[in-house]
């Protein structure tokens, strides 16, 4: 598997399972909050980009 993909299989078991989110804007921002908290939690870096719309 890629790291990425790794990382994102994580993500989904560890900080996003069992939540319940009405869209898409919550989703994004709980993949957000979750990559923030893994991060610190393994203590590397993340950095947020905003893409324009």
């Amino acid at each position: 598997m890629n790291p990425i993909e790794l990382e994102w299989q994580h993500l989904k078991k560890d900080e996003l399972s069992g939540q319940m989110l009405k869209g898409k804007e919550y989703l994004a921002y709980a993949v957000i909050n979750g990559v923030k908290t893994r991060g610190e939690r393994k203590k590397h870096s993340t950095e947020h980009i905003k893409f324009n719309n």
